[in-house]
């Protein structure tokens, strides 16, 4: 199950879904006001109101402890979930994920999108643009500020469940680096780098996205970590 990031839709994620779908069942999710789904200027505005959100709709559509894949805040959100309701989770990918103990002020966070943009796809960037009108700035905003306020990744401890952090060589928004630095004391989460990589390499790295999924998943079957 694919949860997207801040302002983010389900389309952005088509070409990491298709690939998936190849091996996998894959459920795209739009949390309220984003993508497909409806919402109101003031629902699910933090991590806590999206986790919450994730959780009710996981129960209401059955779907029993998923592999969750979740894209910078969506990575954030699925961890939390994870800490919060263990009941709804199984093992867990955050690709670029948010909630880092170095999360920037607004600004700066704004500044690193803005030097991402380049190194994304072409195509990416109407899906982009739509996703965002769609959401609203006001929707936008509210959650960089939640994302400023936030540091969900130390929680890592507290799962139960093997992890898995992709990290992109090439994102601005979430180094990899940081990534290592509060995962090496948890032999359940692993990181990996994935060279050139953006942090939209759910869209511009698809198919090595979904390399390191199936190979991650495949080890874990091996240990009889995942079903």
């Amino acid at each position: 199950m694919i949860v997207p990031g801040l302002g983010c839709a389900s389309w952005m994620y088509l070409r990491l879904a298709h690939l998936l779908a190849q091996k996998y069942t894959v459920w795209l999710y739009d949390p309220p006001g984003q993508g497909l789904s409806q919402g109101r200027w003031n629902d699910a505005v933090s991590v806590e109101q999206l986790t919450d959100h994730l959780a009710l709709w996981l129960q209401t559509q059955q779907i029993s402890r998923p592999l969750l894949l979740g894209h910078s805040l969506g990575g954030e959100v699925v961890i939390e979930l994870a800490v919060r309701y263990p009941q709804f989770t199984g093992p867990l990918i955050a690709v670029a994920p948010t909630g880092l103990p170095e999360n920037p002020s607004l600004f700066r966070q704004v500044w690193r999108l803005i030097r991402d943009i380049p190194r994304e796809r072409l195509g990416f960037w109407p899906l982009c643009l739509s996703a965002y009108i769609r959401a609203g700035i006001w929707r936008c905003y509210q959650l960089a500020r939640a994302i400023e306020h936030q540091s969900a990744l130390p929680d890592l401890a507290l799962i139960p469940h093997p992890v898995l952090l992709l990290g992109g060589a090439r994102d601005p928004v979430v180094h990899v680096s940081a990534l290592r630095q509060i995962s090496w004391r948890w032999p359940h989460v692993q990181v990996r780098e994935l060279a050139g990589a953006p942090h939209g390499m759910t869209d511009a790295d698809a198919a090595e996205v979904a390399a390191q999924v199936w190979q991650w998943v495949d080890s874990l079957k091996r240990t009889g970590e995942a079903e």
